[in-house]
């Protein structure tokens, strides 16, 4: 029986507000890492680090900004060496598919002598509804650059739902999931979805990566430009044109599309006036 509380890194974020309620729905104790709890935690203050890990069982890691930026492999390898000498016994790490920086931090969770899992994912579909694309597409837009590269594109609940699993089930250790959505997408067939979701005209404006960052930039200011654009440059090149089984073989059940996603975004209001 799990005693010691779990510590959710980014527990305000998309994946970590989801998983602390996953958890806390199964009446497992959880310490929430962010800047304003009560024991605060932040990558960029180390001295944060000691208190959060103190009795902790297992720890789920998701960088922020993004595991790919530069300096995230170096700051996850001194937390990792942190969270060996407090006695965690389990470690869950987010990465990105087909980001080189995000699999050397695998390495290092995977030779940390700590039972571990990795969740490997695609482009979050939550990006549109509560992220930094959400923007564009309440103004009618979905501006992408790629041109037509193919996107197994993930709901964020299906990565919350396999990092829950493998925080509570041993079963789970050693494993990589790779998280993808059941199909294979073009932005263009992401505006449509959307588009019929949501009952107004989105449309697809293919863009450059200076544009795409510009826009970010006005928007969301440039750390977060330069991140999805980073990322962006990197990923959408057509590597990452191939589904995935990790869904399937951690939950025994096949991921949710990005229709079903859309529809019940939509439903709650996403892209409602309001929001």
């Amino acid at each position: 029986m799990q005693i010691n509380p779990i510590l959710v890194l980014g527990a305000t974020g998309k994946t970590g507000s989801r998983i602390t309620d996953r958890l806390e729905a199964q009446g497992v104790a959880v310490r929430r890492g962010s800047r304003n709890a009560d024991r605060p935690f932040d990558w960029a203050a180390p001295e944060t680090w000691g208190p959060v890990l103190d009795g902790v069982s297992a720890v789920y890691i998701s960088y922020y900004p993004d595991i790919a930026v530069p300096g995230a492999v170096e700051t996850v390898t001194a937390f990792v060496d942190n969270a060996r000498s407090a006695g965690v016994q389990k470690l869950v790490l987010l990465t990105g598919r087909g980001e080189h920086h995000a699999q050397r931090a695998e390495d290092v969770v995977r030779n940390a002598g700590i039972p571990f899992t990795i969740v490997r994912a695609a482009w979050f579909a939550q990006n549109f509804s509560e992220g930094a694309l959400h923007a564009p597409v309440m103004a009618g837009v979905l501006p992408m650059p790629g041109g037509d590269v193919l996107e197994p594109i993930v709901d964020v609940d299906d990565i919350a739902d396999v990092a829950a699993a493998a925080l509570l089930d041993p079963g789970h250790d050693g494993e990589l999931y790779e998280v993808t959505g059941p199909r294979l997408m073009r932005f263009a067939d992401m505006a449509a979805a959307l588009s019929q979701a949501t009952g107004r005209s989105i449309a697809h404006v293919p863009i450059t990566f200076e544009e795409f960052h510009a826009a970010l930039t006005r928007d969301q200011g440039v750390m977060i430009a330069d991140v999805l654009t980073g990322i962006a440059r990197e990923t959408l090149d057509g590597r990452n044109a191939h589904l995935a089984d990790g869904v399937q073989r951690a939950l025994g059940r096949p991921p949710r599309d990005f229709a079903t996603f859309a529809t019940e975004a939509a439903r709650k209001g996403a892209w409602s006036s309001a929001a």
